[in-house]
């Protein structure tokens, strides 16, 4: 039996056009650190050449040694900067910090991913492969909402959401932005990208 973790994990799922207060669970995470543009060649695809590699690896591994299935989950990513304006305005993407990452179920273990670890870099060897580490990452209660359509028309939800819902809930900006990419940004259509945008959040 597979499990899709999509499926079985509530905040996996977002509503369109509205905001909504979620808490969410402790999860472990296949991840790399950046900075920059996520749109021109270099860290930012070099993170996704590793990370999927290992998230397959570990996926049949699981599946064929310890019986346990699971559909691998899509990428996401946390994203912050000096000044969060350059998220809803100016969107200079050069100023951008990012964490690239795919969750994994958490009886994955670190001995498990460096067996991984070993067995990519032989066949294929991903620059950014060294770089991978596994970690929990704990957000709690957030905001989030579905959004369709280019990465670049989230900025008027990201205002939205930043300085009109947070404050009237009596809420502040606690942690990174974060967002799930439920579609394949290679064969999408731009107006068809399907994301998940969430922000951590606590009571002011």
């Amino acid at each position: 039996m597979k499990t899709d973790f999509k499926k079985t994990i509530p905040t996996y799922k977002a509503p369109r056009g509205r905001f909504e207060l979620v808490d969410v669970p402790d999860l472990q995470f296949l991840m790399i650190d950046g900075h920059g543009d996520p749109n021109t060649d270099g860290p930012f695809g070099d993170a996704i050449e590793a990370l999927f590699p290992l998230a397959y690896w570990l996926k049949f591994f699981s599946k064929k040694e310890l019986d346990r299935d699971y559909t691998v989950m899509p990428l996401e990513g946390l994203w912050w900067a000096d000044d969060m304006e350059t998220f809803t305005s100016a969107r200079d993407k050069s100023l951008w910090d990012w964490t690239a990452m795919i969750m994994t179920p958490d009886w994955i273990t670190a001995e498990h991913v460096e067996t991984a670890r070993d067995a990519v870099a032989a066949k294929s060897d991903p620059a950014a492969l060294p770089l991978v580490r596994l970690e929990t990452l704990s957000e709690g209660s957030a905001v989030q909402t579905l959004h369709v359509g280019p990465f670049d028309a989230e900025a008027p939800v990201l205002h939205a959401l930043h300085h009109d819902f947070v404050p009237s809930q009596g809420l502040t900006m606690t942690g990174k932005h974060h967002e799930i990419y439920l579609s394949d940004m290679r064969r999408t259509a731009p107006e068809k990208l399907r994301t998940i945008l969430r922000q951590p959040v606590a009571a002011t």
